[in-house]
């Protein structure tokens, strides 16, 4: 079994490294392949990669490329964890919201849109290679951001590949609640615990928490609570959590307390991008220590937490044809009764060999749902800018984003966008 990771030169590659490794028994591949269009940076990591595997008595082989093509021939799973014009041109996105008070974080914002406009070109194209060259009933995992905006864009143009957008924040969450419960005395295991969760990727409220199907949700709020109102800051104000019965995602800062983002962003340098630059050229120095076959602890403060265990255990599931439930963005497909089905929506799923099937899931109050709503909107403006290189729905995308400039400046922050991404916006300016 062939598994291809294009971005296989990420500094999150030796932790999915890892992953595969623990789970070879019950999910055998036998070639992993890592592609990268940065042959300097694939050949870092891929052979750290490779003598992690050998350390373990070589359970897979380890092939390094930077042709996509070859990478996708035969396999059955293709893992996208790509990022077009790198660390660099996320500084560029943070410091153009910047440049105009608005949010620019790389996922949420008008930083988010300048990522999706480079990115769906892209990820399409690797669509259109699995149709060709990939098994029949190959899986596209996608963890690229923004991850929802991307399988929007599967989802509507390229049908014919079974795609699924992943993100490890419904994780991260999943065992903050256990980690939550075992201060009230309640051991459990991930396995038994289920997170219910709906909404947009980095758009979500959760609201539901079961452990062997019983529902813990209530103490979970009562004990979340509890705590927010002994903090001198809390995270939520605690009656924000009493009204909705819901915990946001933390992406949600950036709606409900703009300000105080925008704050952390004036106080800048050194913005999220810097420090991940300097993170990451200590872990590529680490990486490239000749004896090294563990990944070093630095790797954590990448913000990758869980990632190879999100990762593997979808693939897992898949596979072995679980039926296992799995927090996913996958188009809605009735599971929320009067959204439109083409809607893609982070949500929880059954994962199995027969595809990914969302759950059936309750809409979402009014005081929630209208901002979801415009989000989803400003999306799937961007998915059409971003196919077609058409600045009118980029422009309106700007118009309907929350988080967007003021009417008489969407002009300047759309041109402003363009210019600086131009090199990788090869569809906006009649470019190959």
């Amino acid at each position: 079994m062939k598994v291809a990771v294009i971005g296989g030169g990420s500094s999150y590659t030796p932790e999915l490294i890892n992953g595969f490794i623990e789970r070879v028994k019950s999910f055998p591949v036998s070639e992993l392949w890592l592609m990268d269009i940065l042959p300097e940076r694939l050949a870092v990591v891929g052979k750290f990669a490779q003598r992690m595997v050998a350390a373990k008595g070589l359970p897979f082989r380890v092939q390094l490329t930077t042709n996509q093509r070859e990478a996708i021939a035969g396999a059955s799973y293709v893992i996208t964890q790509l990022r077009v014009g790198w660390m660099q041109a996320r500084r560029e996105d943070e410091y153009l919201g910047r440049r105009h008070g608005l949010i620019g974080q790389e996922t949420t914002g008008i930083g988010g849109m300048a990522k999706a406009l480079r990115t769906i070109p892209v990820i399409l194209s690797i669509a259109r290679d699995m149709v060709e060259l990939a098994k029949p009933d190959a899986l596209l995992v996608n963890f690229t951001n923004p991850a929802g905006l991307v399988t929007q864009a599967l989802a509507q143009y390229a049908p014919e590949v079974t795609a699924v957008g992943v993100c490890n924040a419904p994780f991260h969450m999943k065992m903050n609640v256990l980690e939550s419960l075992a201060k009230m005395g309640v051991t459990v295991e991930p396995e038994r615990a289920q997170l219910d969760t709906l909404g947009l990727n980095h758009l979500t409220w959760h609201r539901g928490f079961t452990v062997d199907g019983e529902d813990v949700w209530p103490q979970v709020l009562a004990q979340y609570t509890t705590e927010l109102r002994q903090e001198a800051e809390p995270e939520w104000p605690p009656e924000l959590i009493e009204s909705l019965r819901m915990i946001p995602n933390y992406y949600l800062h950036y709606f409900y307390a703009t300000e105080r983002k925008l704050a952390e962003q004036d106080a800048w340098p050194p913005s999220r991008a810097e420090d991940v630059m300097e993170i990451e050229a200590e872990l590529l120095a680490q990486y490239a220590e000749p004896d090294r076959t563990e990944p070093p602890e630095g790797l954590m403060q990448r913000g990758g937490a869980y990632y190879s265990t999100v990762a593997t255990q979808l693939l897992n599931a898949h596979y072995n044809d679980l039926h296992e439930q799995h927090v996913v963005n996958v188009p809605n497909q009735g599971a929320v009764v009067g959204w439109p089905d083409e809607w893609v929506l982070e949500l929880p799923a059954l994962v199995s060999r027969a595809g990914i099937q969302p759950l059936p899931a309750a809409p979402l109050p009014p005081a929630i749902f209208g901002l979801m709503q415009q989000v989803k909107m400003y999306e799937l403006l961007t998915v059409e800018a971003a196919v077609h290189g058409d600045r009118n729905a980029a422009y309106q995308a700007l118009l309907a984003h929350p988080l967007g400039p003021a009417v008489d400046r969407v002009e300047a922050v759309l041109d402003d966008m363009l210019i600086t991404h131009r090199t990788y916006l090869p569809q906006f300016f009649g470019n190959s």
